[in-house]
C-alpha cells in the first residue's frame, strides 16, 4: 500500500477555467461542454475565484418570474464572472496530501478545489475525485443491496 496519497495523484489536469471577466453564459456553455460543475476563475493565470453550477443557478433569474425572454437571455450575456464568483477560494497544491485535502472539502462544505502552484492554476481536486481515490483504496467487498 502507497504511504501517502498526494492531490497530485487523484487531481484532475489541465483543469478547464475562464477568464474573470467572461459571461455566465461563457460558463453554462463549458459546464454543458465538458460535464463539469466548478470551474476555476483565473486572471492572467492566476486563480482569481470559482463558480460551480450551483452559483449560476441562485443568481439567475426565475422562469417562474414574469421576466421577458430577452431579459432572462441579457442576465447570461451582461452578468460577468467576476461579479458572482466566489473570491479567493482555498486551493491547495499537488503535494497537499489527500487527507489534507478531504479534510478542507469538508470543513469548508465545498465541492472541489483548484489545484495551484505559485498561485497558478495547475489542476482541480473534486469530491468526486475523492471519491474515486476512496474506491481505489478499500478493499473490495459486497455490493450492497437495495
Amino acid at each position: 500500500m502507497k504511504e501517502e496519497y498526494l492531490v497530485r495523484d487523484c487531481m484532475s489536469a489541465p483543469a478547464s477555467s475562464l477568464p474573470k471577466d467572461a459571461c455566465l453564459l461563457d460558463a453554462v456553455l463549458t459546464f454543458r461542454r465538458t460535464g463539469f460543475r466548478h470551474l476555476p476563475i483565473v486572471d492572467d493565470g492566476r486563480i482569481v475565484g470559482i463558480i460551480s453550477e450551483r452559483d449560476i443557478q441562485r443568481v439567475s433569474p426565475s422562469l417562474l418570474s414574469n421576466v421577458v425572454q430577452e431579459e432572462y437571455n441579457s442576465v447570461f450575456e451582461k452578468t460577468r464572472l467576476k461579479d458572482v464568483m466566489t473570491r479567493d477560494p482555498v486551493t491547495v497544491t499537488p503535494d497537499t496530501p489527500l487527507r489534507d485535502a478531504a479534510i478542507i472539502l469538508n470543513d469548508q462544505k465545498v465541492g472541489c478545489l483548484p489545484v495551484a502552484v505559485n498561485g497558478t492554476l495547475v489542476g482541480i481536486i473534486t469530491v468526486i475525485d475523492m471519491l474515486h481515490a476512496l474506491i481505489h483504496v478499500l478493499p473490495a467487498g459486497t455490493k450492497a443491496t437495495t
